[in-house]
Formats: structure tokens, C-alpha cells, sequence
């Protein structure tokens, strides 16, 4: 097949679904959009672009939730390079494992 990632499945439905699962860990450890779509980039060989417009999607769909998050993340400082490094990577080898779950 063409040049697809070892991590893209095989229909583009599924490849934004994976996105919007990783996303979504990386709201529930705090991180902001920027923080998401560069440890994403970096350690899942995401595009940002993807990240940016999947995350823009469910803020669309979920205003409930993101007012809420986008106002507690203006007062926090984020989280370091190393947490994050730590996190995304932990955050991938549960998504493989999954995913080699499903494929059994």
C-alpha cells in the first residue's frame, strides 16, 4: 500500500478516531492543545495539522467541557518536557497493545 504509518489503520475513520483516543489522554493528563499536537508530532508521528483539527472538532462538540478546561489550563504552567515525553510514550504502547488486542 502506499506510504501509510505503521500507525494508521487501515481506513481514515479509524486513523481519526486513533487521534481523537490520544487526544484524549492527553486531556486527562492536562496538556494543552500546543503540548498535544507537539508530543503527538513527535512521538506518534502525527501531523500537527491532524492534532489541530481533530482538537478543534471535539472543542466544537464539547464546549461544556473545554470552557472549562481552556480556563484551569490559563492558571496551570503546564507540564515538563520529560512528564510529557513519559506520558505519550506510555500513552502509544497501550494503544499498540490494544489495537494488537482488536486484530486477534
Amino acid at each position: 500500500m502506499g506510504d501509510s504509518s505503521k500507525s494508521a489503520s487501515s481506513s481514515p475513520a479509524s486513523y481519526i478516531h486513533m487521534v481523537q483516543h490520544l487526544i484524549e489522554k492527553c486531556l486527562i493528563f492536562h496538556m494543552t492543545k500546543e503540548e498535544c499536537m507537539e508530543a503527538l508530532s513527535k512521538h506518534a508521528n502525527i501531523n500537527p495539522i491532524i492534532t489541530s483539527t481533530v482538537w478543534n472538532e471535539l472543542e466544537k462538540e464539547n464546549k461544556e467541557f473545554f470552557e472549562p478546561y481552556m480556563k484551569s489550563k490559563a492558571k496551570d504552567d503546564g507540564m515538563s518536557q520529560e512528564e510529557t515525553t513519559q506520558i505519550i510514550q506510555k500513552m502509544i504502547s497501550e494503544s499498540d497493545s490494544t489495537k494488537d488486542a482488536e486484530d486477534d
